[in-house]
C-alpha cells in the first residue's frame, strides 16, 4: 500500500514568528533612534545657523551687486583681495561724506517728526471717529463696534513691539556690520573658485548640466537683484522728488519708505503710500497738493515709471513668474521669515523655476549618458 506524500505544513512555527517578531522590533527601534537623532541634528543645526541666515543672505546680496565692480577693477592686472579692498575703501569713503552731509537735515526731520507725532494720531483718531459715525448710520449692525479704540490698542501694541524688539535690533545690526562684510569678502574673493569645487564633484554625465544650471541661475540672480535695488532707488526718487514740490514734510523720509517698501511685490507699494497719504490728508487737508500727493504715488512712481518703464526692461525678462506663483511665494515666504521671506520669496521661487525649467531643457536638447539608445546596444 503506497502511502500520499505528506502535505507540506501552511503557517509559521514559531520560531519563525519569533524571530519575525524579533526583526521588527529591531527595525522600528532603529527607525525611532535614526529619527530622533535626526531630529536632535537638525534643531541643533537650526540653533547654531539661527543667527547667520541674514548676514549670509545679506552678504550674497552684496556680493551680486559689488562683484561687476571688482571684475571691473581686475582688469586692470591687479589681484583680486586688492580689488576688494579698494571697493571696500570706496565704499567706506562714500559713506563718511554722504554721513556728514545727510546727519544735520535727518537729525531735524526726526526730531520734527516726534513732535508732530501727538498731532498725527489726534487727527487720525478724530478722522476714524467721524468714519465709525458714518458708518454706523449707514450700517447698523456695527453699531457697538469701537473702531477708534481698535486701532488705539493695534497702535499701542505696535509700539510695544517695537520698543521690545529694539534692543535685539541694535544687537542684529551690530553682528550685520561685522558679519555682512566679512561674509562679503570672501564670497567675492572665493566664490568662483567654491562653486567650481563643488560643481566638480558632480558625476561626469551630470557636469555639463551642472555647470549650466549654476550659470544661468547665478547670472539671472545677478540681474535680478541688481535690477529690484535699481527699481527700489527710482520710485524712492521719484516719490521724494514729488513730494518736495509740496508743502508736505519729511519728503525725504516718506521717499526712502516707499523706496524699501518697494522690495515686496504688490503689497509692498501699498504700504509705502499710507505714511504719506495719511501725512498729507492731515497737513493739507482735501486739496489739490493732496491730490497730487496720490497721483505721485499711485499715478506717477507705480503705474508709469514701475509698472510701464522698469519693470518691463529689469525686472519681467528675469522673474517672469506668473502674478499667482508670485502671491503664493510672497504668502509663504511671509510665514517663514516675515518681511525678510516675503522680499526673498520671489528670488526664490525664481531660482526654483529657472532650474526646473533649464535641467527640462537640458534633457531636450542633449541626451544624458545614462540613456542608452537602442542602435548604441552591441548586436549578437
Amino acid at each position: 500500500m503506497i502511502t500520499p506524500p505528506a502535505s507540506p505544513q501552511r503557517g509559521l512555527t514559531k520560531a519563525q514568528v519569533l524571530l519575525i517578531f524579533l526583526v521588527l522590533t529591531a527595525a522600528i527601534a532603529t527607525g525611532l533612534s535614526i529619527f530622533s537623532s535626526a531630529s536632535t541634528v537638525i534643531s541643533l543645526f537650526r540653533t547654531a545657523t539661527a543667527g547667520l541666515f541674514l548676514p549670509i543672505l545679506l552678504s550674497l546680496i552684496m556680493t551680486f551687486l559689488l562683484d561687476p565692480i571688482v571684475s571691473f577693477i581686475e582688469r586692470g592686472e591687479i589681484r583680486r583681495t586688492t580689488c576688494i579692498f579698494i571697493v571696500y575703501f570706496l565704499i567706506a569713503l562714500l559713506l563718511y561724506f554722504a554721513a556728514n552731509w545727510f546727519a544735520p537735515h535727518w537729525q531735524q526731520m526726526w526730531g520734527s517728526l516726534k513732535t508732530d507725532m501727538p498731532r498725527y494720531l489726534s487727527r487720525m483718531v478724530m478722522f476714524l471717529n467721524e468714519a465709525q459715525t458714518n458708518l454706523q448710520s449707514r450700517f447698523p449692525i456695527i453699531e457697538h463696534y469701537d473702531l477708534p479704540g481698535r486701532a488705539r490698542q493695534l497702535a499701542e501694541q505696535f509700539l510695544a513691539q517695537i520698543l521690545v524688539q529694539t534692543p535685539k535690533s541694535a544687537l542684529r545690526i551690530g553682528t550685520l556690520m561685522i558679519l555682512g562684510p566679512l561674509f562679503t569678502f570672501f564670497f567675492l574673493r572665493d566664490g568662483h573658485r567654491t562653486m567650481r569645487a563643488f560643481i566638480g564633484l558632480v558625476p561626469n554625465r551630470y557636469f555639463e548640466m551642472a555647470h549650466d544650471l549654476y550659470y544661468h541661475v547665478s547670472r539671472q540672480m545677478a540681474h535680478f537683484i541688481r535690477g529690484r535695488i535699481l527699481e527700489a532707488f527710482i520710485i524712492g526718487m521719484v516719490v521724494t522728488a514729488g513730494l518736495s514740490l509740496t508743502d508736505i514734510g519729511y519728503a525725504p523720509i516718506l521717499g526712502l519708505f516707499a523706496g524699501i517698501t518697494n522690495l515686496v511685490p504688490y503689497i509692498g507699494p501699498i504700504v509705502g503710500m499710507i505714511p504719506g497719504i495719511l501725512i498729507a490728508l492731515v497737513d493739507l487737508g482735501m486739496g489739490g497738493q493732496f491730490w497730487w500727493i496720490v497721483i505721485v504715488y499711485v499715478l506717477l512712481a507705480q503705474v508709469v515709471i514701475d509698472n510701464f518703464i522698469l519693470i518691463p526692461i529689469l525686472i519681467s525678462r528675469v522673474s517672469n513668474l506668473h502674478p499667482l506663483w508670485v502671491i503664493l511665494a510672497i504668502i509663504m515666504g511671509g510665514k517663514l521669515y516675515g518681511v525678510l521671506g516675503m522680499i526673498i520669496g520671489v528670488p526664490v521661487a525664481s531660482i526654483i523655476k529657472i532650474a526646473i525649467l533649464e535641467t527640462r531643457h537640458y534633457r531636450r536638447t542633449f541626451t544624458l549618458p545614462g540613456a542608452v539608445q537602442d542602435n548604441d546596444q552591441p548586436t549578437a
